[in-house]
């Protein structure tokens, strides 16, 4: 079965938002979520403890839903959001 692979950073995420919106994907049925480290090598209040998020899923998983869940902590939180 085929695996899709995607990489998210949110700007200027708290790591425990970071975890909620992990926890949120993982709700949905075949999703894998992993966060990945950061990788800046200073120290920025402003920048997150984490680096992203790895999301995983297969070609059968709901890909809508999880594009849904990832728009609404975007808008919630205003942050820009790269992949």
């Amino acid at each position: 079965m085929e695996q899709i692979q995607k990489e998210v950073e949110f700007r200027n995420l708290p790591l425990t938002v970071y975890q909620e919106i992990a926890a949120h994907l993982c709700q949905v049925e075949g999703v894998e979520v992993d966060l990945m480290p950061q990788t800046s090598s200073e120290f920025d209040y402003n920048q997150s403890q984490v680096g992203g998020l790895s999301i995983s899923w297969t070609a059968n998983t709901n890909e809508e839903r999880v594009k849904e869940i990832l728009a609404y902590y975007q808008k919630r939180y205003g942050s820009s959001c790269s992949e």
